[in-house]
């Protein structure tokens, strides 16, 4: 039994860095070119340049933000997130809220998330990583709530709802 865990745990291990550093589905992020600073690359400029005079559209500085947090830039997240039209936007309050948890800022992350929450409903992901503060701060009820929501609303079988449930068994929740 602990032969068929421990080879789970690993199997688990190994494929958690092919999963998605914020999507509900296991891709990984865009690839984007590395720039320094909190800065995007300009393909109309062709430079690095910050976000807000990239001319780029928010889905494309949304893959900049996932792909800054996958590499665990999380201020650098934040600068791009900033640039983004829609700072109401789940997505968007979803990042807030774990680029602020993984800063340290745990209260102010999970009130991104109850407000990416209360936006959408059905955000599995903002889901998932309120139940993974909620491992953080040794609240398992809380966490399996969360699991229990990501499978009612359709979340099963996807990173958020294996990412979560790891944590819940490992005690250990993810950087991205």
């Amino acid at each position: 039994m602990l032969k068929v865990f421990l080879s789970g745990a690993l199997a688990l291990t190994l494929a958690a860095p092919a999963f998605a550093a914020g999507d509900a589905t296991p891709t990984a992020p865009k690839p984007v070119k590395e720039c320094k600073n909190g800065k995007v690359w300009s393909e109309k400029k062709n430079r690095c340049t910050k976000p807000e005079n990239a001319s780029l559209t928010d889905d494309q500085l949304y893959d900049n933000v996932r792909a800054l947090a996958h590499n665990e830039r999380f201020n650098d997240a934040q600068s791009v997130l900033s640039a983004m039209s829609d700072q109401s936007e789940d997505r968007v309050l979803t990042y807030w809220g774990f680029t602020h948890r993984k800063l340290g800022d745990i209260a102010l992350g999970m009130t991104f998330y109850e407000q990416a929450i209360t936006q959408n409903p059905n955000n599995i992901l903002a889901r998932s990583y309120l139940g993974q503060a909620h491992v953080e701060a040794g609240n398992l009820a809380a966490a399996r709530a969360e699991l229990h929501e990501i499978r009612q609303r359709g979340g099963a079988d996807t990173w958020a709802e294996t990412s979560l449930a790891a944590a819940l068994q490992s005690g250990v929740t993810f950087n991205y």
